[in-house]
Order: structure tokens, then sequence, then C-alpha cells
């Protein structure tokens, strides 16, 4: 549940320090040399080759040896742990140890090597302004992750089935280490009779029975089963409902017999868990997937202005009416949104549903017609050329949606959905998907739920590079467009 991640996040703070080093490096390099300029003054004679300043070309070799041997210091001294249970004034005191210790090895280096041209002054800025970069990363790093967990963002919901010994432990190590980012939404119980009872201050929500309704009705990322042996036969069809519902399991038990989900294990600070996850477990995707989003979005979003200005103007002044259209829509494990377009619809459209409710084309819980009448006549020409979805890509920067992923339904929807349906919100929707380059509405409403479904249990890199080609000339002739 958070080796994974936490593995993630390391490689991608070692990295982030790296280049912070390297900047330290030509940044002591040039302040190297104005100290000189204008002082012209060196804590050694010279650091010359024939008459002048060392060419930085000469330094990039001790770049990447310096650097190589700061980030491999960090490792050792627990500089990337500290995040996880450490104070801000231990952090400090690790990295200080650190850059001691790379200072010392890249001090030998330069003996042993005989490297002349490198300055004693030069190495003193180096060492100084490098941990004071450090620091000054990890104070926003962690002001940055505190700010966003206060106003109740980053968090992942836990739903805790269990109240044993075993499960007030857990409790007691979630609540212990708020930095990791978890909350525990509620508990679940095996007897009906305790449900409204509070354990280690957190209340017993439901039994056993009542986890799919559960999950229905709070935002729950992951549920975990921390149960005696007596109840490993009763948990069988809870993990199935957590399967069919898209929800990621862990349990603290012996394996179970899956549908969908795959099994693997994990670990949350020595305390071993089974996961069971229908959706992809590899961060490392995931994180690429949300870099490309964000990309995308952004270059999107700033490269199309022109034209989305000037939509916004033919909306605006084509007939009355805001120019864009909000609306609620679910998102990943029940986040509700709102999602953004531009308006394609007279202003009273919502109004005059109940009077064309009869031609729903669809089947299942959704509403589509082919010649709606309440389409304004410029809404008609936006939405075959799906323009109207642009402003989307401000969703998908905020992170509610994603560019490839499961059309994002309305709350109304989602409660008439079947629980094997709920499951294709167990990943961030988007904006395109199998749906959309399947034949759009065309295409019967099971056909695709079981769509969005083959995407999440196929899902790939390469699945949504594939789902993105296919979407260019979809758009561009408007096919199942309504």
């Amino acid at each position: 549940m958070l080796k994974e991640r936490y593995r993630l996040i390391s490689r991608a703070l070692i990295f982030l320090d790296g280049v912070i080093l390297a900047a330290a490096f030509i940044m002591a390099y040039y302040l190297r040399l104005h100290f000189s300029d204008h002082y012209g003054f060196d804590i050694i004679e010279k650091d010359v080759v024939s008459g002048g300043p060392a060419a930085l070309e000469l330094y990039f070799p001790l770049l990447f040896w310096s650097v190589g041997i700061w980030c491999w210091m960090l490792v050792i001294n627990g500089v990337y742990k500290s995040f996880r249970g450490h104070s801000f004034t231990e952090m400090i005191w690790d990295i200080i140890q650190a850059s001691f210790f790379s200072a010392g090895f890249f001090g030998a280096i330069t003996f042993f090597l005989k490297i002349q041209f490198v300055s004693r002054l030069f190495f003193l800025i180096y060492i100084i302004m490098g941990i004071s970069f450090l620091i000054a990363e990890k104070w926003f790093i962690v002001k940055i992750s505190r700010h966003v967990r206060s106003k109740g963002h980053n968090y992942r919901q836990l739903l805790l089935a269990g109240t044993g010994p075993r499960a007030g432990r857990f409790i007691e190590l979630i609540n212990r280490h708020p930095e990791w980012g978890f909350r525990i939404a509620g508990l679940i119980d095996y007897e009906e009779e305790r449900v409204g009872n509070e354990f280690y201050g957190i209340k017993v929500i439901g039994s056993l029975k009542d986890i799919p309704q559960v999950l229905r009705d709070k935002v729950i990322d992951e549920v975990v089963f921390i149960v005696p042996r007596g109840w490993l036969e009763s948990i069988q069809e809870s993990i199935t409902d957590c399967e069919l519902q898209g929800v990621k399991t862990s349990v603290a038990a012996d394996l179970f017999d899956l549908r969908v989900a795959r099994s693997y294990q994990t670990d949350l600070d020595g305390f071993p868990l089974l996961t069971f996850q229908s959706t992809s477990s590899s961060e490392i995707q995931l994180f690429i997937k949300r870099c490309l989003d964000l990309a995308v979005s952004f270059t999107g979003l700033l490269f199309l202005a022109p034209l989305m200005i000037i939509v916004a103007l033919l909306v605006k002044f084509s007939t009355p009416g805001p120019v864009f259209f909000r609306q609620k829509r679910v998102g990943l494990h029940g986040r509700v949104f709102v999602l953004y377009k531009f308006r394609s619809m007279f202003s009273d459209a919502q109004e005059r549903l109940e009077e064309v409710r009869h031609l729903n084309e669809m089947d299942g819980p959704v509403f589509k017609i082919k010649k709606d009448p309440r389409i304004t006549p410029l809404g008609k020409i936006l939405r075959k050329t799906s323009i109207d979805e642009l402003p989307q890509l401000i969703n998908v920067l905020f992170g509610q949606m994603s560019l490839i992923g499961p059309r994002p339904p309305l709350p109304g929807e989602v409660t008439e959905y079947e629980h094997w349906q709920v499951r294709r919100l167990s990943m961030r929707p988007g904006i395109t998907c199998l749906w959309q380059v399947s034949g759009r509405n065309k295409i019967s409403f099971d056909k695709w739920m079981e769509l969005d479904l083959e995407y999440i249990d196929n899902w790939s890199l390469a699945l949504d590079m594939r789902i993105f080609l296919k979407t260019i000339p979809m758009v561009i002739f408007g096919i199942g467009a309504r």
C-alpha cells in the first residue's frame, strides 16, 4: 500500500536533489569567477590553467562525481526516510551529516587525483550552497505537504474492517504518522450490535454486509481487512464486493479467490498486508501518465487559447446564457467535481429536460438523443467537432480528470449502477476512452460499461497512446458525436 508509492517518491526526490546540487555546482563556479574578478583574492594562489580561470568543461567530470556521491550519502544517512517519521530538525541534521561525508569524499578524490584547478573557495561555496539549497527544498516540500493536508487534500481514505487488537495497533500506527497521508473513514465490525460504537476514537459505521453501501455513500480509496481467523470465510463475499466496485483491498490474512483483481504482498512499516487491486499497481507508469496529463493539458490550454477565446465570444453573443456549462460529475472512487464545457444548449435546457426525456435513445441510466431540440445552432457545430470538450483540459490540469479514461458520469447515473458497473470509477475519468473510439453513442450502455472495465483491466501507457491516436480521426469526422 505504501511501499511502492514511497519508493517512487524517494526516487523522484533523489533526482530532484541531484538537479539542485548540479545547479549549486554551476552557480558556485560562476560565483567563484565573480569573486575573483571583483576582489582579486583567492584562498589558494591560483586555480588557473594556462594563465586563466579553468573552463567549466573541465569541471563537468567532477560535477557528476560530486552529485552522485552527495546523493548516495543522502540515501545512506536516511534523508529520504526522514519524510516518513522524523522531525524537520532531524532531517536537517541528516543533510548536514551527509554533506560532511560528501565533502570529505570529494576532497579526497581531488587530492589523490591531484586535481589542482579546483580552488578551495569554489569548494567552500559549493558545499554551503548545496546544504542551503537542500534544506530550503526540504522545508518547502514539508510546508507544502502540510498545507495541502491541512486543507483536507492528498489523503487516502481507508475503510478498516476489524475491531480486534491488531486493528487497534494499525489505527495507532496510522495516528502516529499523519505525514503518510492516510485517514480512516470508519470501521466495519462482524457483529451488527456494535454498529454505532467507537473503537480507538473511530466510529463503527457498518457490518460486513454493509460494505457495498458504505463504498457508495463514502469516498473510500482502500479497504483494509484486519480480522481474526474466524472471519476468513465470512469476508470472502466482502472481498468480492470491493473487487466488483473497483476498490483496492488489503488483507492481513491468507489469499482469497479473485475474479479480476491482482494480488501482491506489501507492508506498512513492517505491518504485513496482502493487497488485491483490479487497477494498475505500477506507480511509475501512473506517475508518467499524470506527467503527460499535466504537460499536454498545459500546452493545449496555452496554444488553443486563441481558439477558445473566439469560441467563448461566439457562445456569449450567439445566444443568451453563460459561456461555460458547469456540471457535477463523479470522478475517482466517487469524488464529485465540476466538469467544464463550452455551453452548447440554450440556457433553459435543464428545465426542459422532462419535455424530451421520452426521446432518450440510450438504454441504462444515461440520457442521449441524436436531435436534441435544446441544442443551439452553434452548439451543433461544437458538439460535432468536440470543441465543446476543450475546457475539460482545465479539469485535467487540476487532476480531476485524465486525457484518457472512462467518461465521468453524473451522480444520478451512479446511483442506478449495478455493483459491477461501479468499478469503472476505480480509475481517474478521462476526456476520451475506449467507448468513444468504439462507436460512442452507437453502442449499448452495458457494452459501454464493459469497454470501460476492459480498459481498466488492461491499462498501460501503450493502450492510452492507441486510444489517443484513434481519437483524432473520430473527432475530425465526428463519428458517433451527438
